[in-house]
């Protein structure tokens, strides 16, 4: 894997700024779930979020390493970090599409249930 990172010098740049912007996203992962995690309702949110920032930082972190060792151990643990933080987004946003789905289905049934009291209100009034 070594002769990888020599024979194509664009991989390096790619793969340096790859750890940098993963590092970013880890960092602001982190802080949006702590800051979720403030309340008791929130950490249900907020704990995912730091663990997916977690996994970000270890895999930018193995990518560094590859980088430097040329280690192809360090690329699978990076790879499969990296794979457990999009895992643990794909579980997040289908949770979310769930929710979404909830609660337009509960406004749905609210507005078909107060619907028929604003209308009979509307008599009243004139």
């Amino acid at each position: 894997m070594s002769d990888l990172i020599s024979s194509i010098p664009m991989l390096r740049t790619t793969i340096t700024r790859l750890t940098s912007d993963m590092r970013f996203v880890g960092i602001f992962y982190i802080i949006v779930g702590a800051l979720y995690s403030i309340t008791i309702i929130g950490a249900i949110l907020g704990i995912p979020l730091i663990i997916s920032g977690l996994r970000l930082r270890e895999s930018s972190d193995s990518f560094l390493s590859f980088m430097l060792s040329s280690d192809n151990n360090m690329l699978e643990r990076a790879l499969e970090r990296q794979s457990r933080f999009f895992f643990i987004q794909k579980i997040f946003i289908i949770i979310t599409l769930v929710f979404m789905v909830l609660y337009i289905i509960a406004i749905i049934v609210l507005i078909i249930t107060v619907l028929p009291y604003l209308d009979s209100s509307m008599y009243y009034s004139t």
